[in-house]
């Protein structure tokens, strides 16, 4: 039986993490580069615990999430669960995913109401990596450049700072396979109604300057070669600011406000929306039907990739589809 302890021994090589005691600064490197760093769950489990932990840590102030390779990321490993939401294997259920490891415990039966929303709920919560950078009470930093995409989407809904290279592509496969994801309510707050209804209801991806004209979602665009250093320049003048004590009082007050404006509500509604999407009825032929046991035949992944070329070619995911 491979348990989450067994998942997050394995990220250990796919989500790194450095700190300078000197500076403050510590950072998170997603390295899963030849999966353009999708996330699985043991990724997203170790992210949550690295997270927890500097935000205890004295010898922290900043946190930087960056990603090696190309692109931040581009979600969460659809293929990692396979047809596992829908049309589960003998024995098959999400255990794993919500982190325990007593085989005595009994997952929800697969057709429940409680065989997804299990899952969706959890995922409401800071410890499943999905929201964490909201309980962050230091200043965090993401690094977006490349496929921004899904879980990586996320981070930056929650972040305090974003700094994008230009070439950066914003947005969620599963607004086009599912209808939604669990940040969409941070999303809407940060984003704009407007700009952010077009991405829902299109699909498409936003680029870096969008999102910088859309409620300035994103603080700073520059080419790609200037990255690294225009992230270094935000993570110094954020290190030398007020004390430690003092941006905890402050994040503490921004977190208010964000609590105000139902932050954590919106978490719970999205994750009840996610819950019900095994009732969602397929009205047009041609599409992706997830509940069709043929849909996962070839994969969830290959389907999400052969559904983009329906788009227009500016508006597909895929950076090579772009350019088709």
């Amino acid at each position: 039986m491979v348990t989450i302890a067994d998942l997050k021994k394995e990220a250990e090589q796919h989500v790194l993490y450095e700190k300078d005691k000197a500076t403050k600064i510590a950072t998170i490197t997603l390295n899963r580069v030849n999966k353009h760093n999708t996330a699985n769950a043991g990724m997203r489990a170790r992210f949550a615990d690295l997270v927890y932990k500097a935000n205890v840590d004295d010898d922290v102030k900043v946190l930087v999430i960056r990603g090696n390779g190309d692109n931040l990321g581009s979600g969460g490993d659809l293929n990692e669960h396979g047809d596992r939401y829908l049309n589960p294997g003998p024995g098959e259920n999400f255990l794993v995913d919500v982190e325990i490891d007593d085989p005595d415990v009994v997952y929800p039966p697969a057709g429940s109401y409680r065989y997804l929303h299990t899952l969706t709920d959890y995922f409401a919560k800071a410890r499943s990596g999905n929201r964490a950078l909201q309980e962050f009470k230091k200043i965090s930093i993401v690094e977006a450049k490349g496929y921004v995409y899904g879980w990586h989407f996320y981070l930056c809904a929650d972040a305090d700072i974003i700094v994008s290279s230009d070439d950066a592509l914003f947005g969620h496969p599963s607004f086009r396979y599912a209808g939604w994801g669990p940040r969409m309510w941070q999303w809407l707050e940060t984003v704009g109604v407007r700009a952010f209804s077009e991405m829902l209801f299109t699909g498409r991806p936003f680029t870096a300057q969008e999102m910088h004209t859309a409620n300035r979602f994103v603080n700073s665009v520059v080419p790609r070669d200037q990255l690294e250093a225009e992230t270094a320049k935000y993570a110094h003048a954020c290190s030398i600011t007020r004390p430690n004590d003092v941006v905890v009082a402050q994040k503490t007050f921004i977190e208010a406000y964000k609590q105000y404006r139902g932050e954590y509500f919106g978490s719970l509604m999205t994750g009840w929306l996610e819950g019900m999407l095994p009732l969602m009825k397929d009205d047009a032929t041609g599409g992706i039907d997830l509940n069709a046991d043929d849909t996962f035949q070839q994969g969830i992944g290959a389907v999400v990739k052969d559904n983009d070329l329906n788009y227009p070619p500016d508006w597909r995911l895929s950076k090579k589809g772009r350019k088709g």
